[in-house]
């Protein structure tokens, strides 16, 4: 089983190592270029670049898969399957044609839900009770085509995007190489067309997501913040400061303050009155300065205890 590779991220490191770590030939990984990051604006290699070249892999970066040259390259290979996770490209119907089992994406949700750049954020955002990776046979389209299985996991209370980042990541890894022990003992059933009634889509997040508003429910924003953990993080003001808030619990509990405002706080502790419910703030951020926990902002917050 000769496979070339396609993907950018943290989330597709799991899988490589897994594909390699089973003893499938993986032939080539193909990424996205690097691109300058961080104060000095210095060019990074992608998350996958670096553990490709760890494996000794021959690693490509083209800016598209669109040009002759880059499909003549991949044709080259005369690879069986392209397994593809989280690559950010847009892969012509030219290319998903080149292997003789086509093109599987892993995919982070439950498809026809969440298809898109931010499943796992979107997911904890609307409150799902469950994910999971999809191994899905790609088509020209956004996260269109038929899906071969589906590997669930809860979304648990504590989750954030990171820790369900890192479990469905993981699963990921497992999901490929058993769709292809299935298909290579003739066990893998045929792929099923997702129902185009059942679709919705995870669109990209936004910076301006992140601003908190008290008017929401408790649960709501409990969530919010989950979501965007570890980017973009969700921020609000509180009194006079401005926090990014990077922990919370949700108390069932109402106040006659109004949303937004101080409902009880000491040494500790610091509750926020929501919409609906309040919020105990556990883990912040002041701008500038690391995350703290939230009993290291009230020891010298005594005028906002209640």
């Amino acid at each position: 089983m000769k496979i070339i590779f396609c993907g950018t991220p943290e989330f597709s490191i799991a899988p490589l190592k897994q594909l390699v770590s089973t003893g499938y030939d993986v032939v080539a990984v193909f990424t996205q270029p690097d691109k300058p990051k961080g104060r000095g604006q210095k060019e990074q290699k992608t998350p996958i670049k670096k553990a490709a070249e760890e494996l000794k892999i021959p690693v490509f970066q083209p800016t598209d898969m669109k040009n002759e040259v880059t499909q003549q390259l991949i044709a080259s290979f005369n690879a069986d399957l392209m397994v593809v996770v989280a690559y950010g490209l847009i892969i012509p119907q030219a290319v998903l044609d080149m292997p003789e089992f086509g093109c599987w994406n892993i995919h982070a949700s439950i498809l026809p839900r969440w298809r898109g750049a931010a499943p796992i954020q979107r997911a904890i955002l609307a409150g799902d009770q469950s994910t999971g990776i999809s191994i899905m046979q790609m088509e020209a389209g956004l996260d269109t085509g038929p899906v071969f299985r589906i590997y669930r996991t809860s979304i648990h209370d504590c989750d954030t995007s990171q820790s369900l980042h890192d479990r469905l990541s993981e699963i990921g890894a497992m999901a490929i190489v058993d769709c292809i022990e299935a298909l290579l003992k003739k066990e893998l059933d045929q792929p099923t067309v997702q129902s185009s009634e059942l679709v919705t889509y995870a669109h990209k997040l936004e910076k301006s997501e992140a601003a908190i508003n008290w008017q929401q429910p408790a649960t709501d924003i409990q969530r919010q913040v989950r979501a965007f953990n570890p980017w973009p993080g969700s921020h609000a003001q509180i009194v006079d400061e401005h926090l990014k808030i990077w922990r919370a619990q949700v108390l069932t509990s109402n106040s006659n303050k109004k949303a937004g405002e101080i409902c009880f706080a000491n040494k500790k502790t610091l509750h926020i009155q929501c919409g609906e419910g309040q919020l105990s703030l556990l883990e912040i951020q002041k701008p500038g300065k690391k995350r703290m926990p939230v009993a290291s902002l009230m020891a010298n917050k005594a005028k906002w205890y209640t």
